[in-house]
């Protein structure tokens, strides 16, 4: 089967879209199929390309069994939503440019956001005479419509052109139930929604203690209980909380929050963080593989915060990542939502009412007095029962075959 993904976000990315896509696309290249992927120069969460590819336009790499084409896109820094917008817009142009250069795929895999994948999707698609599978991340337009990032009419032109994406793709795919369910209350029939769950990273579930140690010794952590944040700060992680509840447990020297990452809201973070004169927050970059390893090996509790208007309507990677290695969690989040369910089923932690300072750090105490080993055992037993690698990426591949055999019956040729 030849497969063609179009994806703004890949290696050597290694948080959110770039990670989930290049771990899907090495898999169904090392069980024989034809991959290649349409992407753009890596840039995220910095928003800044990477230095090896700065002043490239066009670049083919590969990769693991992968042909990556890498064509230019805007990357705007500060991001604000016009500059977005022109930024996604650009990728779009590129993508599809690179994309009619390749061969005719059997199915192509469109990974959305950015939502205006959708036109060189269903432009491909009847082009090539091909279906094509949306995949759906993250529902674009409800975010912009419920954090008022962009003007009505505009939000308009978003759902036509996500109602297209679902009423032409064969099938569409997403990450949890809670966001199958919207996009069926979209008037999408069901048969034609999947879910396509994230997979957990195998090599998690044998973190060393000797690993956080070394990692407490780099950045002079010494015995201090580490409550961390890792991965993207943006504005939908609402990461307002953490230095509110900083701020009030700041009498408490033996805690320690720490965020490790970037993304369009750090340095608004960093600047409040240093005017609240907080001496028990401290921020990091994004880490190497290794470093990132003791990160988590050395963390006592992991946070995942969102906004309480995006709850619904995202799935931060990085609950699977903190539950596959086994740690405690607690989530800042809507309690209506998946991340809220998972945090319950699994009884790997607690869940505190969004954007609520007093409640994110009362749950973060009782935690703390409590058994956190064995929060951290229900939190990989639970991540071994639901995000397998085997049972995850056998299901996309089943997916996609399954999408390219109705449309012809050598789709599946290896």
């Amino acid at each position: 089967m030849r497969v063609l993904i179009l994806s703004i976000n890949y290696w050597p990315e290694v948080t959110g879209i770039g990670a989930f896509t290049t771990y899907r696309a090495e898999h169904l290249a090392a069980m024989g199929h034809q991959v290649e992927v349409c992407t753009t120069f890596p840039y995220y969460p910095d928003w800044s390309v990477q230095a090896s590819y700065v002043g490239k336009i066009a670049q083919v790499d590969k990769r693991n069994g992968v042909t990556i084409v890498r064509g230019y896109a805007y990357i705007p820094n500060p991001v604000t939503a016009l500059k977005r917008v022109l930024h996604e817009a650009s990728f779009v142009m590129s993508a599809t440019i690179r994309a009619m250069g390749r061969k005719r795929p059997d199915v192509l895999l469109v990974v959305s956001p950015p939502l205006g994948l959708a036109l060189p999707a269903i432009f491909l698609s009847w082009l090539w005479h091909v279906p094509y599978v949306f995949d759906v991340e993250d529902l674009q337009p409800d975010a912009a419509a419920d954090l008022g990032m962009l003007p009505g009419w505009a939000v308009a032109i978003l759902r036509n052109l996500e109602a297209a994406a679902y009423r032409h793709a064969r099938l569409v795919t997403t990450l949890t139930p809670s966001m199958r369910g919207r996009i069926v209350g979209k008037g999408v029939p069901e048969e034609k929604v999947e879910l396509l769950e994230p997979r957990m990273d195998d090599s998690l579930l044998h973190l060393l203690q000797e690993e956080g140690k070394a990692f407490r010794r780099r950045y002079k952590l010494e015995d201090q209980f580490l409550v961390t944040h890792s991965g993207n700060v943006g504005v939908k992680q609402g990461l307002d909380v953490v230095l509110d509840a900083a701020a009030l447990n700041r009498s408490d020297a033996s805690m320690l929050f720490l965020v490790v990452g970037n993304g369009a809201d750090c340095e608004r973070i960093k600047r409040r963080a240093v005017q609240m004169n907080l001496g028990n927050v401290r921020f990091l970059p994004l880490l190497d593989e290794a470093d990132f390893r003791g990160l988590l090996a050395a963390s006592n509790i992991c946070l995942v915060t969102q906004q309480q208007s995006v709850s619904a309507i995202a799935f931060p990677s990085k609950i699977v990542t903190y539950l596959a290695a086994g740690r405690p969690i607690i989530g800042s989040v809507d309690r209506d939502c998946e991340v809220a369910r998972v945090i319950e089923e699994s009884g790997a932690g607690k869940v505190a009412d969004a954007e609520n300072a007093e409640a994110l750090l009362s749950g973060l105490k009782e935690m703390r007095a409590s058994d956190l080993i064995k929060y951290g055992e229900n939190a990989r037993e639970y991540a071994l029962q639901r995000w397998s690698s085997v049972r995850v990426l056998g299901h996309l591949e089943r997916s996609l075959t399954a999408a390219a055999g109705l449309a012809a019956s050598s789709a599946c040729n290896l």
